[in-house]
């Protein structure tokens, strides 16, 4: 039988974890610091796609998952807002209407390289100023791409969801398993072993 590499996930985001323990994978975590800022003229997809690439690439390991999301309304990118009052923007801008989460999905192993762009439409109720004010002082938005969290108090405004819900929480399971496949391995063989 093949031995197993250990997985490292490059990021140290708690959402992406929490996925991954989850599914009881087996992996180490070695976030990377990179400048995630949109190049000029930079699409949406593009930009997902290049940060998950380079955060692969910036990771030590014999094989590394690395993702990045973010929310995309009338072609802008909403990154984390800068602050409370960034976090009331983009939220007045989703409220009532959908919007596309996009997940770039990299995997690196010794030998080759996948990546792959997940897209998940969501449509969010409309948003009073109160309900706005009361979700940004509750402090979730503040590190959320789009200012929201859908497995958290975000959930009470999604009306819908059209795609992957785990892509709108960080990580893109089904597409993920896929990935893991076209390189040659099997994510469930990453499993821990259960205790007996």
């Amino acid at each position: 039988m093949a031995t197993i590499p250990d997985l490292i996930l490059a990021s140290g985001s708690p959402r992406r974890r929490e996925l991954l323990e989850g599914l009881g994978v087996r992996f180490k975590v070695r976030p990377v610091d990179l400048d995630e800022s949109p190049l000029p003229g930079e699409a949406p997809r593009d930009y997902v796609l290049r940060l998950a690439v380079e955060k692969a690439a910036a990771a030590s390991g014999e094989l590394v998952l690395a993702a990045d999301t973010t929310v995309v309304v009338d072609g802008e990118i909403l990154g984390k807002p800068r602050d409370d009052d960034d976090a009331r923007r983009m939220l007045r801008l989703l409220a009532g209407r959908e919007h596309a989460v996009l997940t770039g999905i990299a995997l690196h192993s010794s030998s080759e390289k996948a990546a792959e762009v997940d897209e998940t439409l969501v449509r969010f109720a409309p948003l009073s100023e109160a309900e706005i004010d009361w979700y940004v002082a509750t402090g979730e938005p503040r590190d959320k791409a789009g200012a929201y969290a859908i497995q958290g108090l975000g959930s009470l405004f999604v009306d819908a969801v059209e795609g992957s819900y785990s892509n709108v929480v960080g990580l893109p399971i089904p597409r993920m398993y896929r990935l893991f496949a076209r390189l040659g391995y099997d994510l469930k063989a990453f499993r821990s072993t259960p205790r007996t």
